[in-house]
């Protein structure tokens, strides 16, 4: 006998489903595969405190990702102008082998990143498609928080190299050392040097599917992107018979088309029409016009372009997503795309397995804590750089020893620690 389905359940599940943001998924609607599972089990979820079956939120560090299995999570969706609920781009893959890789890491994004409390150690390999702050701008802190908080690596980037030399991956890396040279030598003196260090790993932004990447199974590519100039790339990632492709910013491209097709997950930016920039960017119509159909995708072509690749499931991000601007968006690529689709947007996240894409919105905690990973935190050296207070900005400390002395010696007893020798 079929029985019915807790009426309570069924408008829990599409509040629930709308509450957590799943817009226009593969069904248009996120909550309603949800309530079809309910009727399908005959109400067998009897009480709203229990478990319910194939739950639409993920909870970072609950579930053990399975060895033949991809999570894919967007740390960033948005645009170059920040906002609180959306930061700019950032996708973070993870692999069922432990591996881990940021495909950019845009301005905001580091929140998000360190929500999932992933340890330092297992984010140390970033990719970026091109070098506009929206697509780099959280390098700084991921560069220093990752050191601060016991990675105990080298941090380790690959990008594209530009027109010019000074256009290019290295270039950028070697000015942020400059820049952020105050920063670096000041940490020196407490902090291991190794983990403040950074691996730059260059390429040809002209390579046409080259390989960029080869370890432990897993293979990147890349091929030019077409944005704003030349030094733009797009990436694929290759593993265990997954493809992960990340377009970064790009123009409607022959190389997209070419090497992007048959990718389980396939992500490319998406603009919202040339009127959302008008109504809600603060532009003027001949930029809106240029920059969403010149320099970036627009909707009807983003659905083009997946109607060209096929993709197993279809990404569309660089757009900020709300009640103004989405359903423009999924109309527009409705009229040429039929396929699996995601509106992307902060904290939604993608496993992907043999049996198909499931899509749904991370549940994170505002007050994350870096997680201890598989290394002891490195200690650091001193004397490895010469002091950097002067004895006359020293001489303006205020004596507190009196006050710390219990609480330092209990300290240093817990953990047999030796009072450092003063030069």
């Amino acid at each position: 006998m079929k029985v019915k389905p807790n009426t309570f359940l069924v408008a829990a599940a599409l509040i629930f489903g709308v509450a957590a943001g799943i817009y226009l998924g593969n069904n248009g609607f996120g909550a309603l595969p949800f309530v079809k599972q309910v009727e399908a089990a005959g109400g067998a979820v009897k009480s709203p405190t229990g478990e319910v079956p194939d739950r639409y939120v993920y909870y970072p560090g609950t579930e053990e990702l399975g060895p033949d299995e991809m999570r894919v999570i967007a740390c960033g969706t948005g645009m170059p102008a920040a906002r609180r609920g959306q930061a700019a781009t950032c996708f973070l893959v993870e692999l069922g082998n432990g591996d881990k890789f940021l495909f950019d890491i845009g301005t905001g994004s580091m929140a998000n990143v360190a929500s999932l409390m992933i340890p330092c150690d297992y984010l140390d390999q970033v990719f970026l498609s091109h070098l506009h702050t929206d697509h780099w701008g959280d390098f700084d802190a991921l560069w220093t928080g990752g050191w601060t908080a016991g990675r105990t690596e080298a941090l380790r980037i690959w990008g594209p190299s530009g027109a010019r030399p000074e256009m290019g991956i290295k270039a950028a890396m070697d000015g942020f050392m400059k820049t952020f040279h105050w920063d670096y030598i000041t940490r020196l003196q407490k902090l291991s040097a190794v983990p403040g260090t950074i691996e730059v790993h260059e390429f040809d932004y002209m390579g046409e599917n080259q390989v960029v990447y080869g370890e432990n199974g897993v293979t990147i590519r890349s091929w030019p992107a077409i944005h704003s100039g030349d030094g733009s790339v797009s990436y694929a990632l290759y593993w265990n018979g997954y493809k992960f492709v990340f377009g970064g910013d790009t123009f409607p491209n022959k190389w997209f088309n070419k090497y992007a097709k048959d990718a389980d997950l396939a992500v490319h930016e998406c603009m919202m029409l040339p009127q959302g920039g008008v109504d809600f960017y603060n532009q003027a119509p001949p930029v809106a016009l240029y920059v969403f159909t010149q320099i970036h995708t627009s909707p009807q072509a983003f659905g083009k372009i997946m109607s060209t690749i096929k993709p197993r499931h279809a990404v569309a991000f660089h757009f900020f997503n709300e009640e103004g601007t989405r359903y423009g968006v999924y109309e527009g690529v409705r009229e040429v795309y039929d396929g699996p689709l995601s509106l992307a947007t902060d904290l939604m996240v993608w496993n992907i397995t043999r049996d198909g894409v499931t899509e749904r919105m991370a549940a994170v905690t505002e007050e994350a804590w870096s997680v201890p990973g598989a290394k002891e935190p490195p200690a650091g050296k001193p004397g490895q750089v010469p002091p950097q207070l002067s004895k006359e900005i020293e001489a303006g400390m205020f004596d507190v020893s009196d006050v710390e002395k219990q609480m330092v010696g209990d300290f240093m007893k817990k953990y047999d620690l030796q009072p450092r020798k003063k030069k």
